[in-house]
């Protein structure tokens, strides 16, 4: 049973804390011999102005999986369904906003056209040889989603 009560304003206070969950979708495609990755550029703090994979926190009628598919199209304008099961991630200190639990989400794709929308300053490709500095742990997120895909 769920310990926890509605409050006046209809929001949930709950005896114990929880955990926030996160999606990510990191999405590769191939072009003249070079691997890419799709990134955007954060509009908003923590990271503002670095760049990261598309995602944010999940809504209460979503899966996890819908969840990346939605943060996918909501900040780059691509839809794409079934990508492939990366991880989870859990260390304690990678969000500073508290504790967050990301699940991301892969595939190897066409490289479609991005374009930033939501919370999104830009949204590009880049190529695997000369990456911008990431923001969160998505650089061992990068990693894993890379031995996922060639597996």
């Amino acid at each position: 049973m769920i310990d926890y009560k509605k409050t006046d304003d209809g929001l949930y206070a709950y005896q114990y804390p929880r955990a926030s969950v996160t999606a990510d979708a990191v999405l590769f495609a191939e072009k003249e011999g070079q691997t890419f990755v799709l990134l955007i550029q954060r509009g908003n703090d923590p990271y503002k102005g670095y760049w990261a994979f598309p995602g944010g926190f999940l809504n209460m009628d979503e899966t996890v999986a819908r969840c990346a598919e939605r943060e996918l199209e909501e900040e780059t304008g691509i839809r794409l369904t079934g990508m492939q099961l990366v991880g989870i991630y859990s260390d304690v200190d990678r969000d500073p906003r508290g504790r967050v639990i990301t699940a991301a989400y892969t595939a190897m794709t066409a490289m479609p056209q991005a374009v930033a929308a939501d919370d999104a300053a830009a949204a590009r490709w880049w190529p695997l040889s000369a990456l911008p500095q990431l923001a969160f742990d998505h650089d061992k997120i990068l990693a894993d989603a890379r031995q996922k895909i060639t597996d």
